[in-house]
């Protein structure tokens, strides 16, 4: 009874490690393991933090016409891209619109964006926290004029910050 229960002990304590092992290192295994973009090419890593549940958003995201996984809350997706200009779209489901990022990148480098929920999507939320599916199309229609129509901003990232904030992500599926 005794070594059953020793042995059930050390099989729970390697199964757990192995769970526990991915998050908090993911993002530095992984870029580890690929290394660094290609010549000639930059590494654009997007990234759904882990904040308070008002700041928590997913989207799904294109990088010139190139889907990544599905960003939710607490994960990030990266793709490499050739040096140059960059166009991102992120969208939502059932969100009446579209948000977009136009930038340059340079060849070796990576560039970091934290997705946050936009000032339109908020309104949106609190409309429907508040009065419900009339009060979100509400705050929908008197959101229409905003500079950002779509769920999602983009907040550029420092690499350290980046570095930080990845540790506890998980990498999107």
């Amino acid at each position: 009874m005794n070594r059953r229960s020793l042995l059930g002990l050390g099989a729970a304590l390697l199964v757990s490690g192995c769970l526990t092992g991915k998050e908090g290192t993911e993002y530095a295994v992984v870029s580890q393991k690929i290394g660094a973009p290609r010549p000639g090419h930059a590494r654009i890593v997007i990234m759904s933090l882990k904040d308070s549940w008002l700041d928590r958003t997913n989207c799904d995201a294109k990088v010139d016409g190139v889907a990544l996984p599905r960003l939710l809350p607490g994960t990030y997706a990266y793709v490499d891209r050739p040096a140059g200009a960059h166009h991102v779209v992120a969208t939502q489901l059932l969100f009446p619109g579209e948000s977009y990022l136009d930038f340059t990148t340079e060849p070796g480098k990576t560039y970091f964006y934290s997705i946050r929920p936009s000032e339109r999507s908020r309104a949106m939320q609190g409309g429907g926290i508040a009065f419900g599916l009339v009060g979100m199309g509400v705050m929908a229609a008197a959101s229409s004029g905003a500079d950002n129509k779509g769920p999602v901003d983009f907040v550029p990232l420092q690499e350290g910050q980046a570095k930080t904030a990845l540790a506890e992500l998980l990498q999107a599926e």
